[in-house]
């Protein structure tokens, strides 16, 4: 075995042991550990990925060196490895978009707790991207929770409590279904590893026996996951987790929480049902229906938002809804539209909150979406940051969501009663973000009528006056051009990767 093969096992342990490592150091200690962790990690994670792509197979990692059932197994391939280097990169430019507002909202005696929650949340994705064997999955969907709930509450203000607590209530709601599909499949297959499953899975599914319990076990772990990534109806808990708790927070939980769910989703899709039996199921019709409405709903809640965080939080029901009607069109294209949305949405959900962030530091202070005239001048980096996300969510060529939107009305086509109401859904949804979007972008860029005493004594922000927003903005606004214009390379990076993960 090779050096660089054992990469995957040391990303999830240094993230791991970073975190109580930050309890017990200062709050400016713990950023900096945190952002050589991140660092290390991502450049660990591209080794990996160059490593995959050239040997052209993927691997598995056995742990201790014991076979299943006493051992525990990571298994590494060309998605899973981008998965990885995708997920550092965002996480770093989150935490460096968030440094200004962090100092400000987080007590300095917490500050370090902070760190802990960022690096055991690293630590549950990179173990949901990697493992190969279900109940380590649940375990780390567990870590991932409690992390997020500390993300959410660090702030300590009323609004932050109630919506961890409304989290917190919906995840455990969302977890227990997982574990009791686990369950089930554990007393049909008497297996946890994943690969071990799936051929338990095929003997049972071939011989025409307990596929109702299959099914059952199939729809429980499918509406746990779904709960826990907030698709609609189950979003509830969403808007106030994203809209009130810190900048960094969350940019966070936006792009990468409710991603690592749907990664494991597809995961226990391909590797331990088997696509083709899912298929058979129906169950991804349901997801499909689900889907297609997110996309209208959030849209439509966003619109009625005056809260310009509130408004980008419910786009995220709406984004949301897109991955799962791409799994729901039940086919490899349509998997490959979600997973090239997954990174998409991350990097333009990223790049809005962050923005979004510096339009309000110039205008009062205040989230109102009417408060922001003139702020895209007050602020111009951030003006024009907002403008470019705005226009990848409405689709606009050039950049990364105008990809995925394509993708996914290419893989529409290829499902025969699946193609108008997704073509139909995808054109509503599109006129609705624009609605709300463009308004948004229009406001910013209409000068303040407000009188002479009042503009006075708004905040204007130079680009050198806060340098890690700075840079954080202009390297998300980079990362979006380059996934709007460049998306062929990367569609053909998930389209082998998915290959080699099934």
């Amino acid at each position: 075995m090779q050096f660089v093969q054992n990469f995957p096992f040391m990303s999830i342990i240094i993230s791991l042991f970073s975190g109580p490592l930050s309890s017990i150091i200062g709050g400016k200690k713990a950023k900096w550990i945190n952002t050589a962790v991140i660092s290390l990690i991502g450049l660990m994670s591209v080794a990996v990925l160059m490593y995959v792509i050239g040997t052209g197979e993927s691997y598995v990692y056995t742990m201790g060196h014991f076979p299943a059932p006493w051992g525990n197994e990571i298994r590494v391939g060309i998605l899973e490895a981008s998965m990885a280097v995708f997920f550092c990169l965002i996480m770093l430019l989150c935490m460096l978009g968030g440094v200004y507002e962090r100092e400000q909202e987080i007590e300095e005696t917490k500050m370090n707790l902070y760190y802990v929650m960022v690096n055991l949340l690293l630590c549950s994705l990179l173990a949901l991207i990697y493992t190969n064997d279900l109940f380590t999955a649940y375990v780390f969907v567990e870590i991932n929770t409690i992390s997020a709930c500390g993300l959410i509450m660090i702030k300590q203000n009323g609004r932050t409590l109630e919506a961890a607590t409304r989290y917190m209530i919906m995840s455990l709601l969302g977890s227990g279904l997982l574990l009791l599909g686990i369950c089930f499949l554990y007393d049909l297959t008497g297996h946890l590893l994943m690969s071990n499953i799936k051929e338990q899975v095929y003997l049972i599914h071939d011989a025409g026996m307990y596929n109702m319990p299959l099914l059952v076990s199939l729809g429980l772990i499918s509406v746990g996951l779904a709960i826990k990534s907030a698709l609609f109806p189950f979003h509830s808990w969403l808007p106030d987790a994203y809209g009130y708790s810190t900048v960094s927070s969350a940019a966070i939980l936006s792009s990468l929480v409710s991603k690592g769910y749907i990664f494991l989703l597809a995961k226990i899709f391909f590797r331990v049902i088997g696509f083709d039996i899912v298929r058979e199921s129906k169950v991804i019709n349901v997801l499909f229906v689900f889907g297609v409405a997110g996309m209208i709903m959030g849209s439509v809640s966003a619109i009625r938002e005056n809260n310009i965080r509130r408004m980008i939080a419910f786009s995220s029901v709406a984004q949301i809804g897109y991955i799962y009607m791409g799994l729901g069109l039940g086919t490899m294209n349509g998997v490959i539209a979600s997973i090239y949305h997954v990174i998409s949405h991350a990097a333009t959900k990223s790049l809005l909150f962050v923005a979004a962030s510096g339009l309000t530091d110039v205008s009062d202070d205040s989230t109102e979406i009417r408060a922001m005239a003139g702020a895209g001048y007050r602020n111009k980096l951030a003006g024009v940051a907002f403008t470019v996300g705005s226009f990848s969510m409405v689709g606009i060529p050039m950049f990364s969501g105008f990809i995925s939107k394509l993708l996914f009305a290419q893989a529409a086509v290829e499902s025969m009663h699946k193609i108008l109401p997704t073509l139909i859904a995808l054109a509503i949804s599109t006129i609705l973000n624009a609605m709300y979007f463009m308004r948004t972008v229009i406001l910013i860029y209409t000068p303040d009528r407000r009188s002479g005493v009042r503009k006075k004594k708004l905040r204007r922000i130079t680009i050198k006056e806060q340098p890690s927003k700075t840079a954080a903005l202009i390297l998300f606004i980079i990362l979006n051009l380059l996934l709007g214009l460049s998306s062929e390379p990367v569609i053909a990076l998930f389209r082998s990767g998915l290959g080699m993960f099934a």
